[in-house]
This record gives structure tokens, sequence and C-alpha cells, in this order.
């Protein structure tokens, strides 16, 4: 997005915990800042040097240490990237539990230092769940080794859900132990347009209800996402005849044992909306192959592509609670009206897709260009909408450097506070990261 830019002058690419450790001591012993960075695909600045800080990059340490095939737990280098771990475990019938946009660039070991969420969260949980064991270089260059491969250890303090969307900021992860679930043999997903947003809710109660253990993805594209997602190429789930009179769309996926079992479910699904004496829907697209699979997915997956090419993006991934979700994108827009921004040369359009599953909006402002005026209205306005239903500022981006000043939204001071002491006791000497989370 071109808002973040940062100045190194040294870049190290270690290709060993060992090194990475040798490193870190040396630059503890001399007081230098350093910043971990792994695909740098994050969007608050997380991985960006902002004073010069040495950046240590983990490209170099992408090996895959150990599989069991048997349990499904895989052992790699926090460098690899997580399309090549999804290919890795794929023969052996298993899945990556977290599967992201950015899943062709971004590396495991930064997943997990985000705390990264994704579309596969509504199945398959966080990180903080599948994550099993982490090897963790600590500022001063002692070696955490806590890589256990246990699903059950309740053997004191859970230590490395310290590092689990820490960002960098306590000491960089060098390896993963995480649970890869058994590959779906069968998975279907369909398309839904809905007059009204009032209807999203009742909707997810009932796709609940009747897919049950099968239900995989429930995802909520606001019409003007899904409008640009089909001006700039993403795809056209749906005819022009079908998306009139819709206000938004819901995709929903399934994953399951057997296709016959999981089609039928779906097709009764989409029979019993479209029958309703009040229907919740207008209409509804069931994929019928592959490629209509995958097309559907692409639709969704390429707001945030469409939504780069309309203009300057401000994103906002917030949590709030889901019955609020129209109200946050709508009240936003009319905020931007009465600051008289709403117009072609500065805010175009405002929209809203994400994540129902887990109360996750993606709250977009595209802009003609990015402008003080335009900032200053959205924040800390949207900060203070969030608040107000005791919300999340950052639901699965992190804090980064973009977030620090806003980190009192979502977390009181006696949270704060402690989380000072906690990083002060792991980095007295602040190297690790610095600006990051923290002011």
């Amino acid at each position: 997005m071109g808002r973040f830019r940062g100045s190194s002058s040294t870049v190290l690419k270690p290709k060993t915990t060992q090194q990475v450790s040798q490193i870190l001591k040396w630059c503890n012993d001399r007081r230098i800042p350093v910043v971990p960075q792994g695909g740098n695909t994050g969007l608050v600045g997380g991985s960006v040097p902002v004073k010069d800080e040495l950046i240590l990059s983990l490209s170099n340490m992408n090996k895959v240490r150990d599989f069991d095939p048997v349990s499904g737990i895989l052992v790699a280098d926090a460098g690899c990237i997580l399309q090549s771990l999804t290919d890795y475990v794929a023969p052996h019938n298993h899945i990556m539990p977290i599967d992201l946009g950015a899943k062709g660039s971004c590396q495991i070991g930064g997943n997990v230092s985000t705390n990264a969420g994704g579309l596969r969260l509504l199945r398959y949980g966080s990180l903080h769940g599948t994550v099993l064991g982490l090897e963790v270089v600590l500022p001063d260059g002692t070696i955490l080794d806590q890589l256990t491969t246990l699903r059950k250890d309740n053997t004191g303090y859970d230590i490395k859900q310290l590092f689990i969307g820490a960002e960098g900021t306590l000491g960089i992860i060098t390896g993963v132990s995480i649970l890869t679930p058994p590959a779906p043999q069968a998975s279907n997903n369909v398309i839904l347009a809905l007059p009204s947003f009032k209807n999203v809710l009742p909707l997810y109660q009932t796709v609940k209800r009747q897919l049950s253990e099968i239900l995989s993805a429930f995802e909520f594209i606001d019409r003007t996402a899904y409008d640009l997602a089909v001006k700039h190429g993403q795809g056209r789930a749906l005819s022009d005849e079908d998306i009139e009179g819709a206000e938004c769309f819901v995709l929903v996926e399934t994953s399951g044992g057997k296709r016959e079992h999981d089609e039928e479910k779906l097709s009764t699904l989409l029979e019993s909306l479209l029958e309703a004496e009040t229907p919740l829907i207008n209409t509804g697209v069931l994929s019928q192959s592959p490629a209509q699979f995958s097309s559907l997915w692409a639709l969704r997956e390429g707001v945030t592509e469409a939504v780069s090419k309309e203009g300057k993006p401000y994103k906002y991934d917030i949590s709030v609670p889901l019955s609020s979700f129209q109200d946050v994108v709508d009240g936003t827009r009319e905020h931007l009206r009465s600051k008289g921004l709403l117009h072609d040369k500065a805010v175009k359009h405002v929209l809203g897709y994400g994540h129902v599953g887990d109360g996750n909006l993606h709250l977009n402002i595209v802009a003609d260009s990015y402008l003080p005026e335009i900032q200053d209205a959205l924040e800390p306005y949207i900060y203070e909408v969030v608040s107000s239903y005791r919300g999340s500022i950052s639901a699965e981006h992190g804090i980064g450097h973009q977030k620090t000043h806003a980190l009192h939204y979502s977390k009181d001071h006696v949270s704060i506070n402690l989380m000072k002491k906690i990083k002060n006791v792991l980095d007295p000497n602040g190297i690790m990261n610095p600006g990051k989370v923290l002011e």
C-alpha cells in the first residue's frame, strides 16, 4: 500500500537458530535495535525499520524439520512460506490450519508472531490453539526451546503463548510446531444474495444449525465490496438479475468427509432458504465444479486487490459484535460525509467485508489519495466507535507501528502496564522491534 517506508543499512539472513542467537547477543551487548522480518506482508508496519534498525530476515531458515503423518504435527523453520508448507503436507492428506490471501509470500514465523487469523479460523480456531510449541531466541541470545510436539502438557506456565502475537517485540521465533488437521475429503461453497444486512445474523444461525459440523467458513461481503471486486475482474458469482435488490452477500463453505452427504445438506439448506415464508435470501448459487468453487472464493479473496486498484485504501481490521457490522460501515460513511470528504477527490467508497464466524470486520475506506484531513477524520473516530462496543482495534493484523497510539482503546491501563513489565523483563535494553505494539 506504500503507507510505511523504513530505512536500514544492514540486513542479515541467518540460516540457523544458533546464528540468530549469536546475532542477538552481539546486538544486545551493543544496544543495537533489531527488526525481525518474515514475508513482509503485514498491514500495520510491524516489520518496517523506523529508525535504521538492523533487519534480521528469516527467509533463509526455510526447512521442514519433521512431520508426523499420523498425528499431523509439523515442525518447521520460521522462514517457511505458508504455501510451501501447505504443499508439503498435502500429499499426506493434511492441510495447514491457517489460510491467508498472502499465503504465497508470508512466512509461518510471521503468522505466529502476529497471531494471524484468516479464512479457516471458524473451523480450526486460532494459532493460540494449533501451535503446540515454539523455538524462540530471546533478546540476549538465549535459546528458549519449547518446540514440543505434545498436545497435552499441563506443567506450569504456557510460556509460548507470550510470543504468539507479540510481533517480535519479546524475541525472534525460529521454529514452530503446529497441528495440521486432516484434509477434508469434500469441499463445497455457495454464495447467497441478501436483501438486507439485518438478515445476516438469522442466516448465520440457520446455516450453523443445518450444516453443523461441516461448516468451515461464513464470509460477509457488502454490496460496495462485491461491486468493486466484479469491476476489477475478481469474478462474477451472480448474474445482474440475481444481484438486483441485494444489499450484501454471504459466502458459505463446507468441508466434510463425504461429498454426497455434504452436497445434500447444502442443497437442503438452499431449498429451505428459498422456500421460506419470509426468505432470508434473494437467491443463491451453489458451486458445481472445482473451477466454480475456486471462482467463488476468488471473488471474496479478490476484494483486497480490487480495493487497491480502485484507490488508496485506509484499512481497519476490527472486532465488533456481529449485529453492528453494518452500523459501523454506515456510520463511518456518514461521518465522512458530514466532514465534506465523501466525493471523488477525497473518499470514494466506504465498504465492509469479513469473517462473520469470528466477529472480524474489515472496514476499508478507499480514497483518491492519502490526505491528512481524511486521516484526522478517521482517527480517533473509528477507534472510539470500536471502544464503545468493547471491541478490538486489531482483530488479526496486529498493532505494529501504525496502532501503538491506539492500544488504550482496546486494553486498559492495568493490561498495558503488565505488557510493559513483561517487555522490560525479557528485553531490558529495548532492542527488539522498537516502536511496535507499545509506545
